[in-house]
């Protein structure tokens, strides 16, 4: 009404013969139209109203630069500049306010308004498009109100001293006419009428919201559930007009015969006893309902009785039953301070002496400034979003259900499916802040109460939420002050050394529900963090689930060497829990430490085979040389026995057998530098090496085996290539290669050494005819104890054992396979080896020289 009687009194001023009826009614259906199309068009409510916040935008913008440039205009050209000005302070004793407590009223006013008043709150919070546009608005709405407010005492003093004939509240219009500047009275009425109508449709709108959702809906339910959004969208539009109807008829019965500035001060006032209950909800935990709408109700009867009555048109009235009529215009200020005094008292006393609700106590501390909400963690009767919306489906029908709980995710940026208990926590408090926005917070807290409610508590003491009191901290950052931001500091230390662990460890509940998963876990797991926080034990792959579930109920502390295989490689793992309940802990859960002893247990199995190895090498060796006495006998009796005749047949005889005892003691000789390469007895010594003789005295002794006795082994290595190296090392090596060629091989096949000179290296090839090695496992074939030999076959040692001696000669292996890309059959073991010239032998020098 206030807006509408401002509105028609400044166009009366510019334009006197236009009825001020017909001003008021376009005034107000222009607002009723303009309401409508920005705040009830969509179907949908979608919450922040991106076009209605850019008008108002606009709007404070045509604002302060109309206020800006009258404060000018009436500094330069009524008062004279600011020497002009200071002049007329000295001349105008009248501008003192004095004893005039009217001030004082209104600077109380203008600072609850912007607390209290319907369009303030929702241009702060409902049409906020993010919680960091509030840090923003902390410094620059009440810059905004500095600028604003400073040119108004200019404003005062310009229409006193050009004695402008209209109400002060109309000041700024009279001082154009008064200048004779049409230009300044029209712009400052576009000015005032942007202001007027902006301040009309963001409050009506926020009206019709809460009267929607506090009165229409609680009394009355949508008919039609399949289309809830139309009924939602055409009754606030029925409200809308109902609302700005009302304030019409309000100026047409009561208003227009009030003065503006009284007006204002009505309706300020009552706004006004909206402050207590709003600094108690933010500052004041012991403040419940009862005493809130005791205050309340205390102070509107005051203001009604002292305000509202006095200055209507029942002023009459209550002089014909002889009541007193006060306050008059000087003195209103009075019973607004009194109204307020008394409103502030009955809430504080009645808060005291009556009892809060455990909802009105959460409410408290989820409202109390610096509070943080800490919600128990509790199981959810629904285990998927897909069952939020069967559930839903019965009050708000399966088309709504299913809009708004995708419209929860996707605000979540969550999954379309999702079955984390945490995330679905979460999902369950945005759906109903989304349903309070579109039914009202008591009917979407009823829907989400009783169709997504969660399962009965089972123990005394339910566990706090930790993930959400988690979130809700990281949110604050920086702004914690004094002993809350060392706690948080604190916490965020023993956090992040946690996290930063170098053992994996994870933290469970009691449910089953994971409520840590640190760095180290992840890289052991290879899942991250945020898929699995919230989560239950179930949700992780089958092998995990199996290990932690069975680890987690059973009943030991510790479990040692727990074989898993993960990504196709068997792990060793011990096992570590402890338990977190207490007496500070009432909550429950454990602490699962993980510790990975992979390469410990491969170390350990590599030096188990290597005394093995060394055992057997020692047995060799001993059974070598008791067979080497016996064969020297042998050989002697064979000599004299040439010594003791002249048969040529006998003599024939005794050169073979003399041929057959060297061929056994060359064997035995390899048997015994094998043995002692085994045992690593000796450093090593690198001299110059002939690859043939190495080659040759490996095939010699792969021959003793009756293995692969079908497959022959073609050395077709130069005799004059020489490598530098320990020669039994490398012997060694070729064992092993031949060996794995032998038995990769058919029977019949070849298997082909060859060699060559590359400048200063030699490069050696053993050629198969196998089937080859896949290709996903060319890249582990030298890792210890990886092989794809039957069990008991092989041990997996031979490859890295041959990669390492290859290493310690300075020199480079590599597979190949398959090695005939036609056939896609064989593999080929390519060595490089650095080379030397043979006059460097020492002992069995060879006359061949290197080409």
């Amino acid at each position: 009404s206030m807006q509408i009687q401002a509105v028609t009194l400044s166009a009366s001023l510019l334009a006197p013969e236009t009825s001020p009826k017909l001003i008021a009614f376009m005034f107000s259906l222009t607002v009723v139209m303009f309401t409508i199309l920005f705040g009830a068009r969509q179907r949908q409510n979608a919450g922040s109203h991106e076009g209605l916040v850019l008008a108002i935008a606009f709007d404070s913008v045509v604002k302060i630069i109309a206020m800006l440039v009258l404060g000018v205009v009436i500094v330069f050209s009524v008062l004279g500049g600011f020497g002009g000005l200071q002049s007329w302070f000295t001349f105008e004793p009248s501008i003192d306010p004095g004893n005039n407590g009217s001030w004082r009223a209104l600077a109380v006013m203008s600072f609850a308004s912007a607390l209290v008043l319907p369009h303030m709150y929702h241009m702060i919070f409902a049409e906020n498009p993010s919680p960091g546009a509030l840090t923003k608005a902390s410094w620059g709405f009440p810059l905004y109100l500095l600028l604003i407010g400073l040119p108004v005492p200019l404003v005062a003093w310009g229409g006193q001293a050009l004695a402008v004939d209209t109400s002060p509240a109309l000041f700024a219009i009279g001082i154009g006419q008064a200048l004779s500047v049409p230009q300044l009275s029209l712009f400052l009425y576009i000015a005032g009428l942007s202001a007027g109508s902006g301040l009309m449709i963001v409050s009506t709108l926020a009206l019709s919201g809460m009267m929607l959702n506090h009165v229409v809906l609680p009394l009355k339910t949508p008919r039609d559930q399949a289309d809830i959004y139309r009924w939602l969208q055409w009754l606030k539009r029925l409200l809308i007009a109902i609302i700005l109807f009302l304030a019409l008829l309000f100026h047409e019965l009561v208003g227009r015969y009030l003065d503006l500035q009284i007006l204002a001060a009505i309706s300020l006032t009552g706004t006004l006893q909206l402050l207590p209950g709003a600094l108690g909800v933010i500052y004041w935990r012991q403040g419940n309902r009862r005493g809130l709408i005791a205050g309340l109700l205390t102070g509107l009867a005051i203001w009604v009785v002292t305000m509202v009555l006095p200055f209507s048109y029942t002023a009459d009235l209550l002089q014909a039953m002889q009541l007193p009529v006060s306050p008059s215009e000087d003195d209103w200020h009075l019973s607004t301070f009194f109204s307020l005094a008394i409103n502030a008292s009955v809430f504080i006393l009645v808060s005291l002496f009556s009892k809060t609700s455990p909802e009105e106590a959460s409410a408290a501390q989820s409202c109390s400034i610096g509070a943080l909400s800490r919600p128990q963690r509790r199981e959810l009767e629904a285990t998927s979003s897909n069952e939020f919306i069967q559930q839903l489906t019965d009050p708000l029908g399966n088309h709504v259900a299913r809009r708004e709980v995708e419209r929860a995710l996707s605000q979540l940026r969550l999954p379309a499916v999702e079955f984390r208990p945490y995330q679905l926590r979460r999902l369950r408090d945005q759906i109903e802040v989304n349903l309070s926005g579109l039914l009202g917070p008591s009917i979407a807290r009823d829907i989400v109460k009783r169709h997504l409610g969660f399962k009965p508590v089972t123990s005394e003491h339910t566990g706090q939420d930790i993930r959400y009191v988690e979130r809700a901290l990281g949110d604050y950052q920086n702004k914690l002050t004094g002993l809350a931001g060392e706690l948080d500091n604190l916490r965020r230390h023993y956090r992040q050394t946690l996290q930063n662990l170098p053992i994996p460890a994870c933290s469970v509940g009691d449910d089953g529900e994971i409520l840590m998963w640190n760095h180290a876990m992840e890289e052991l797991t290879g899942i991250p963090a945020d898929e699995v926080v919230g989560a239950r034990l179930q949700a992780l792959p089958e092998h995990w689930y199996l290990l932690l579930e069975d680890f987690n109920s059973g009943d030991d502390l510790h479990r040692h060497k727990h074989r898993l295989d993960l990504r196709g490689k068997p792990h060793w793992l011990n096992l570590h829990k402890a338990a977190l309940s207490g007496p500070d802990h009432p909550e429950g859960g454990s602490i699962i430490l993980v510790e990975d002893q992979t390469e410990t247990r491969l170390l350990e199995d590599e030096l188990i085979h290597s005394e093995r190895l060394a055992s057997v090498g020692r047995l060799a060796a001993g059974v070598a040389h008791e067979i080497g006495n016996p064969v020297t006998g042998i050989s002697s009796l064979a000599q004299n026995l040439k010594f003791e005749t002249t048969d040529p047949a006998i003599l024939e005889t005794a050169d073979q057998i003399q041929q057959q005892t060297r061929r056994v003691s060359n064997i035995l000789q390899s048997l015994m530098n094998f043995a002692r390469t085994g045992n690593h007895a000796q450093a090593n010594r690198y001299e110059p090496v002939s690859l043939y003789r190495c080659v040759a005295e490996s095939i010699n002794l792969l021959s003793l085996s009756d293995k692969g006795m079908g497959i022959h082994f073609l050395n077709e290595c130069p005799e004059d290539l020489y490598i530098m190296g320990d020669e039994q090392r490398l012997v060694q090596v070729f064992v092993n290669l031949l060996a794995n060629s032998r038995d990769a091989s058919p029977e019949g096949s070849n298997v082909r050494i060859s060699g060559n000179s590359d400048g200063y290296s030699a490069i050696i090839e053993v050629i198969d005819d196998g089937s080859g090695i896949p290709a996903e496992q060319l890249e582990h074939v030298f890792e210890p104890f990886y092989t794809t030999k039957p069990p008991n076959k092989g041990t997996g040692l031979g490859l890295s054992l041959v990669y390492s001696i290859v290493e310690e000669h300075y020199g480079h292996i590599q597979v190949e396979s398959p090695a005939d890309t036609v056939t896609g059959r064989g593999t080929c073991v390519r060595l490089r080896l650095p080379a030397c010239e043979p006059e460097a032998d020492t002992g069995n020098s060879s006359p061949n020289e290197r080409s």
